[in-house]
């Protein structure tokens, strides 16, 4: 049922995202427009890597998600680089943040938790997650912010630089410590997880599903341009700060792939995935995505420095810690994931009203 309302979404939304954008419909119209398609496509990414989740197994399956989700996030980032919306950019990177850590890990925690009395997912990833989790956001986000106060801008941007290679060059080294050196070497604690993997079958084959998201991702970013430029004009209507436009906004709609991927994972007791889909994503943002784009900025007229705003380095440094200490311990229930929703609400009331 599902599968046909996204499929009825994107045979619809595609079409109208060009006709109206040609004709000039209402921009309040088009923006809804937008993001409805781009919330139906990813739902084709999501559902074209759950089939090569399966294929290749949870630890590559969920990377592939957290990339290919947060393609949509760096192609709307980038085309609102080129215009400029320096803000939005920062704000939808810290929406992310705590969008996939609280939002998407605590509906996957709650609606598995609903099923299950306790779910399991592997304790070696959650401590090494946690330790990046732990130098990405607080370390990498929160010295640009200290030194910065007493720096000029240039060397502030020449600072963001040198950070934004350095968490490249760790983020590819953690890759390559996962996927190749201690490959298999911490195994998954649940239960029966190898034997489920190989007896599953693929909605689409390895081909089929690489396909989807290649012609997914082309209509996102066509999509995409066109929503960015309906941003002020919806945030002058609405009411609705550059802030909260990029931290609610953009953030759940550029990582819609994620958040319907991670809660159907959980929901099939396949934790290892959602854990690797909602923590994964976050580190890729934090990691490679938010210095890819502090680089890429420089190739336009207003360049991004590695720099937040004091609320939006506050709730993400909570995020982390508030994900650490409840994921630590490689289990987690219902309630659990209700804790991160209320700490996610929190915020976003809080956004809403600065």
């Amino acid at each position: 049922m599902v599968n046909k309302i996204f499929l009825g979404l994107v045979m619809v939304g595609v079409p109208l995202s060009v006709i109206g954008s040609v004709l000039h419909w209402s921009t309040i119209l088009m923006f809804g427009i937008y993001c409805l398609t781009i919330i139906a496509l990813a739902g084709f990414m999501g559902r074209a890597t759950e089939s090569l989740a399966i294929v290749m197994g949870p630890r590559i399956g969920g990377l592939l998600n957290a990339t290919f989700g947060n393609a949509v996030e760096l192609i709307i980032s980038i085309f609102a680089l080129k215009a400029g919306l320096v803000g939005v950019v920062l704000a939808s990177l810290t929406g992310s943040v705590l969008g996939n850590l609280l939002l998407v890990a605590g509906l996957s925690f709650f609606v598995g938790g609903l099923k299950y009395k306790r779910q399991n997912f592997n304790v070696y990833d959650a401590r090494h997650n946690a330790g990046l989790l732990i130098f990405a956001v607080i370390v990498a986000f929160v010295i640009p912010e200290v030194f910065s106060q007493g720096m000029p801008e240039g060397k502030t941007m020449s600072l963001s630089i040198g950070i934004s290679i350095i968490l490249i060059a760790l983020y590819l080294a953690a890759l390559f410590f996962k996927l190749v050196s201690h490959r298999g070497v911490y195994q998954s604690t649940e239960k029966g997880a190898a034997e489920a993997h190989h007896e599953e079958e693929p909605e689409w084959s390895k081909g089929k599903a690489m396909g989807v998201l290649a012609v997914a991702t082309i209509a996102v970013a066509y999509v995409s341009e066109n929503l960015v430029h309906t941003f002020s004009e919806v945030g002058e209507t609405f009411g609705w700060s550059e802030l909260f436009i990029g931290v609610i906004i953009v953030a759940i709609v550029g990582n819609a792939a994620e958040h319907a991927s991670a809660i159907i994972m959980a929901y099939k007791n396949k934790m290892d995935i959602a854990v690797e889909i909602a923590v994964g994503s976050t580190l890729q943002i934090a990691m490679f995505v938010a210095p890819v784009l502090v680089l890429i900025s420089l190739l336009f007229p207003t360049a991004m420095p590695l720099v937040f705003t004091l609320p939006e380095l506050i709730t993400m440094v909570t995020a982390v810690f508030l994900t650490v200490i409840i994921s630590n311990d490689g289990e987690t229930n219902w309630f659990e994931g209700l804790t991160m929703l209320a700490a996610y609400l929190i915020m976003g009331i809080g956004f809403y009203l600065l």
